[in-house]
């Protein structure tokens, strides 16, 4: 398929942490206080992908093109594009969040998802439950991400502290 005629395809839009990736190994350095961050991102290279998650990264790919975004820092780039690539998820665009970002998850994804809606389809986001809440309020199709486990820790963090 030619770079352009992908171009017009739908984009089905992916979280990372937790959708894709198991981030339980690491939720330690969140319960700590203060909070270790980065301790939090540098073990993020050692996550076992989540097997539900990337069968449908890799599914959706025949239909969309597959892009990423995340609420981890642009210093994590490196290691995130690493991490896709090694189990196998589709090439893709991947938005990070900046470095110095510190609003909620579902206040920066909201809004790249609007700049990218604004010159694609955007057929679906799949990501954790308040983001999707915020994307389905917006008029996005979502994909709830329930196969993780359970990250309080995280949940908090991304709401509050505005760290991934």
């Amino acid at each position: 398929m030619s770079r352009e005629s992908s171009d017009r395809r739908p984009l089905a839009v992916f979280d990372i942490d937790n959708t894709l990736s198991d981030t339980d190994h690491r939720q330690h350095f969140l319960e700590r206080r203060p909070r270790d961050w980065d301790g939090f991102f540098a073990a993020a290279p050692a996550d076992p992908p989540l097997a539900r998650g990337v069968a449908l990264a890799v599914e959706s790919a025949a239909d969309c093109e597959v892009v990423y975004l995340t609420g981890r820092p642009e210093r994590c780039r490196a290691d995130t594009v690493e991490w896709l690539a090694r189990h196998g998820l589709p090439e893709g665009r991947l938005w990070m969040r900046g470095d110095q970002d510190r609003r909620p998850a579902r206040a920066t994804k909201l809004e790249v998802l609007g700049r990218i809606a604004r010159a694609r389809e955007v057929r679906m986001l799949v990501d954790d439950e308040l983001v999707c809440q915020a994307a389905r309020e917006a008029g996005f199709r979502v994909v709830l991400a329930d196969w993780a486990a359970d990250a309080p820790e995280l949940t908090t963090a991304q709401e509050t502290e505005g760290r991934t």
